[in-house]
């Protein structure tokens, strides 16, 4: 028997916003992180969903002319609505 529940949805972000995704998860850290406060901790863990899309998007999205396609996991959609302005 198939799981009901919904773990992934088809989104089409625009091009720019999906090339600014894959450009996050292509970038390279120089060193390594040191202590940080709570805050940092959380500021740097919110910047790491960018990346964590753009690596869904090299997997399996789709470019179009003006998107990409790409499935996300439920909890990416929502850290992605949580980081738009």
């Amino acid at each position: 028997m198939r799981d009901p529940q919904i773990t992934r949805i088809t989104v089409r972000p625009p091009r720019p916003v999906g090339a600014s995704a894959v450009a996050a998860w292509e970038r390279e850290e120089l060193g390594e992180v040191g202590e940080e406060t709570r805050e940092e901790y959380e500021l740097r863990d919110d910047a790491a969903e960018p990346a964590r899309i753009g690596l869904a998007i090299t997997s399996r999205g789709v470019w179009d002319a003006e998107e990409v396609v790409v499935d996300l996991e439920v909890p990416q959609i929502a850290a992605a609505l949580r980081a738009a302005p």
